[in-house]
């Protein structure tokens, strides 16, 4: 594999094989939330292996600018030290998110209440995300907020007031509008409750109970739940581990099944039911993967993934199973590229609000490969090239999740591929071009 240093395009070659062990990166989401909530507990929280990111670093700068002190702690552990909600103030500046869209949506649920004036501005992808989704229903719970765009678009501004409680029927499953909500829900007059057509990323909740919330999720039908948050005056959420990110494990499972003679191990896991569906799907395609869980007691389940390279054949993804995977269909997008058959995607709009048109920007990808797609209003048809593809020029868009997609398409490529920027996969992966570089060169590559 060659991977020049400094350069763009970067190329990505074929690679003889991955193998060995290796860990990924703290978990971005479960990061995010424990800076979160470690500024508004009392006193001290201790985080053991925080991802250090573009997007959390923009999570540490808007704490730090609220008020809350955070610290290095030694041995890979950092120190947030809170003083509860009344501790937070005014900032002096506008609050940069940068790209972090969960900072973005998550941060409001908590300024909603506060006693000040707060605006939240991010860079140009940020700015064209929709917040509506968060604006409306903070707003029914009588939070003093605005946007551009006719209240649609950032920045946006806060100016604390008291909260009141309400129940709110989400029609698009979103793990970060219901965290807002809870977060919000905190300073509320009573218990928020929140309907789900079907269960998102519950991190929010493991760590809201963690720190002596009263929460609860109940299962409403067949897919549908209601959580339940009663308000909170003092949280104590102490220690937190987190686990390795899934959705960054994700591009090296892909990478081993897709590369031949490969064989992954990934340590520390996070194996959270409410992330993991890829590994399902994965496997109905006949990839060769197992999973080894922890015995651990932690907020988190966590567990080691070996997969290996495997056939797959094409399969359908649509309806209740697209939220589970959100984050991961650009990595099953490839997997469908290099699968038997074709494979169809239904119901995915939500992926063209995410940091790029991610619906338009795979299938660019993809055609760039070679690959036969089909575009649908929301989804995409895939025609599988099992006999893979060859050389090809592919761009990120700046998003993070196609600048890691290019670089496996090129590890198994049978020449390589070159990436316009995969120096934005710092955002939520950083070192993921040195730990394919050692998987690649534990097999001689």
């Amino acid at each position: 594999m060659t991977v020049p240093r400094q350069a763009a395009p970067t190329k990505f070659s074929s690679s003889t094989g991955l193998v060995g062990r290796t860990r990924v990166p703290g978990d971005k989401s479960i990061s995010h939330r424990a800076l979160l909530l470690g500024a508004v507990s009392e006193g001290d929280t201790w985080i053991t292996n925080l991802l250090r990111s573009r997007d959390t670093e923009a999570t540490v700068d808007a704490v730090e600018a609220l008020g809350a002190q955070v610290s290095e702690g030694g041995d890979g552990v950092v120190r947030v030290l809170g003083s509860g909600w009344s501790g937070l103030s005014e900032p002096d500046d506008v609050i940069d998110v940068r790209n972090s869209g969960t900072l973005l949506r998550l941060l409001p649920g908590i300024l909603a209440s506060c006693p000040f004036l707060a605006m939240l501005t991010g860079d140009a992808s940020i700015r064209r995300r929709p917040v509506d989704r968060i604006l409306l229903p903070l707003r029914e719970m009588g939070a003093d907020i605005r946007a551009r765009g006719k209240d649609t678009l950032p920045p946006l501004v806060t100016s604390g007031r008291d909260l009141r409680s309400i129940e709110y029927r989400m029609h698009i499953a979103s793990a970060q509008v219901k965290s807002c909500l809870l977060l919000a829900g905190l300073r509320a007059d009573g218990q928020t409750t929140i309907h789900e057509p079907m269960q998102s990323r519950d991190h929010t909740e493991r760590m809201l109970a963690a720190a002596g919330v009263e929460i609860r999720t109940e299962r409403e039908d067949e897919n549908g739940v209601c959580v339940k948050v009663q308000a909170s005056a003092q949280l104590d959420l102490q220690r937190v581990l987190v686990p390795g990110d899934f959705s960054s494990a994700a591009f090296l499972i892909l990478a081993s099944l897709l590369v031949p003679d490969s064989e992954i191990t990934i340590e520390g896991v996070g194996m959270n039911p409410t992330r993991t569906a890829l590994l399902d799907v994965l496997q109905s395609m006949g990839a060769d993967i197992t999973v080894n869980m922890s015995d651990r007691n932690d907020i988190e389940p966590q567990g080691t993934i070996v997969s290996r390279t495997s056939e797959l054949t094409a399969v359908d993804i649509g309806g209740p199973d697209v939220a589970p995977l959100i984050d991961e269909l650009p990595v099953w997008l490839l997997a469908a590229a290099r699968s038997q058959g074709v494979s169809h995607l239904r119901d995915a709009g939500e992926l063209r609000v995410k940091e790029t048109d991610r619906l338009r920007g795979m299938a660019a990808l993809l055609r760039a490969l070679g690959v036969d797609i089909e575009d649908t209003e929301d989804g995409l048809n895939v025609h599988g090239r099992p006999q893979g593809w060859s050389s090809g020029s592919v761009s990120s868009l700046g998003d993070h999740r196609l600048a890691m997609v290019g670089a496996v398409a090129g590890l198994a490529a049978d020449s390589y591929v070159l990436v316009d920027d995969v120096g934005c996969a710092d955002i939520s992966f950083p070192g993921f071009v040195d730990i394919i570089e050692r998987l690649s060169l534990h097999n001689g590559g």
